[in-house]
């Protein structure tokens, strides 16, 4: 799946895998239009996939998933076409040259804009009974919603963020409970804490100081990042609230910093350097460290509750359909393999991205897993990392000046108030 984290390039594969089979063929016309459910059809079909490189283990899950579909649908060939770089730009592109993927992949965050630009088609009309939509996680579910309450598309697979924490530093620290409040946590990070004169070698916590991480802490806080008209709106005193408690860990308590000031990458390579006893990081920190760290000994836990509520961010990515496939049919046959239960149980299996349906989390044992539960569990209760369209001129402008509060060259208040004035007009100057 796609990654929130800075520090980890994805590998790409190579640019075409073409999956197709071969097996008897009829003449059959071509699938009447969707919402009359027209029984399958047997004519050899074409349809092409867009999405991003991944992993090779990655990799060859997908792989596995796509010839599970054709044998089960074998006059369609699918073709499987990799885009390495600026992924959105080439799929915006293609689309408005008429050359769009029959079905691409689409992430959360960039979700509302592409709904707004009707370029997707609604998929409720293809929908059965036995697609069983109520069983994916309704946050994520909602995220691929538009403004008129249809779904454009079904998620494919998610990651929500958890605390992991290093269980021999609390050990020798003496904590013998697992913070489960924002206040146990910043407890337990001064404790963990390790300075020599003043000069920290392992932060208590590990943080990040931009919004894909810190968006939850502003809902949390009764705060939002954008308003109903797409403008923002993090400059409240209810997103003070939720922030403020970030920053006075850095500057006050000096129990938590990023990784940068400690010469790591990312937060899993921070924490997995021991230069962090915690850290929020997203199912993709598991394999890394099981790999990367393989002596470390941690835990996972839900992210404490902020404000005497549960939250945790959720980091989604879609299947989506052309509005302008000539192949609907097909392209929904597709989709629904891929989100559907068989589909996702062996996406899924090994626990690199986590499913979007309950009964597939259940089925693999991760909602019991030691380290992937906790993730699991997150699922109902998280925020998609989403808003308006905006949200990317958003998050660029929070981003440069909260790094600013979070170093202390400004107060938070300031920072804040210019972020959302400086995004604001560059949303008004947009329109």
């Amino acid at each position: 799946m796609k990654k929130w984290f800075t520090g980890i390039s994805i590998a790409a594969v190579s640019s075409m895998i073409v999956i197709s089979g071969c097996g008897s063929q009829t003449n059959n016309a071509s699938p009447s239009p969707a919402a009359t459910n027209p029984a399958k059809s047997t004519e050899p079909v074409t349809i092409t996939l867009n999405g991003w490189g991944s992993t090779p283990e990655e990799t060859a899950l997908f792989q596995q998933v796509l010839k599970d579909f054709q044998a089960k649908h074998p006059n369609i060939t699918v073709k499987f076409d990799v885009i390495a770089d600026q992924y959105m730009d080439v799929i915006k592109t293609r689309l408005v040259g008429g050359e769009g993927a029959d079905v691409f992949f689409l992430d959360a965050f960039e979700a509302p804009a592409l709904i707004a630009k009707n370029v997707l088609e609604p998929l409720d009309s293809y929908v059965k009974p036995d697609f069983d939509v109520a069983d994916f996680e309704t946050p994520l579910l909602n995220a691929f919603k538009g403004k008129d309450n249809k779904s454009y598309g079904f998620p494919k697979d998610t990651s929500t963020l958890a605390l992991f924490y290093n269980k021999k530093d609390f050990a020798e620290a003496g904590i013998t409970k697992v913070p489960t409040t924002w206040e146990e946590l910043q407890d337990a990070a001064k404790k963990l804490t390790k300075a020599d004169g003043g000069k920290v070698s392992r932060y208590g916590f590990g943080s990040a100081p931009e919004l894909a991480r810190q968006m939850f802490m502003i809902q949390a806080a009764g705060g939002k990042v954008s308003d109903d008209n797409g403008n923002a709106a993090f400059s409240s005193p209810e997103a003070l609230k939720g922030l403020q408690p970030v920053v006075d860990m850095h500057l006050k308590d000096k129990s938590a910093g990023e990784p940068k000031d400690l010469g790591a990458g990312w937060g899993g390579e921070m924490f997995g350097q021991h230069k962090a006893s915690m850290v929020i990081e997203g199912n993709w920190a598991i394999p890394y460290l099981q790999s990367t760290f393989k002596d470390i000994d941690f835990g996972t836990a839900e992210v404490p509750t902020t404000f005497g509520k549960k939250a945790t961010m959720a980091y989604t990515v879609a299947y989506v359909m052309n509005k302008s496939s000539k192949h609907k049919q097909e392209a929904w046959e597709l989709i629904s393999y891929l989100t559907g239960k068989e589909g996702m149980k062996t996406w899924t299996s090994k626990g690199l991205a986590l499913p979007t349906r309950k009964s597939v989390a259940t089925e693999l044992g991760f909602d019991k897993d030691p380290l992937r539960a906790a993730l699991v569990a997150g699922n109902s209760y998280s925020i998609p990392w989403q808003a308006k369209e905006t949200l990317p001129t958003i998050m660029n402008n929070f981003n440069n000046q909260f790094i600013s509060a979070y170093q202390g060259k400004v107060s938070l208040e300031e920072a804040l108030k210019k972020a959302q004035d400086t995004a604001n007009k560059e949303i008004a100057a947009g329109k």
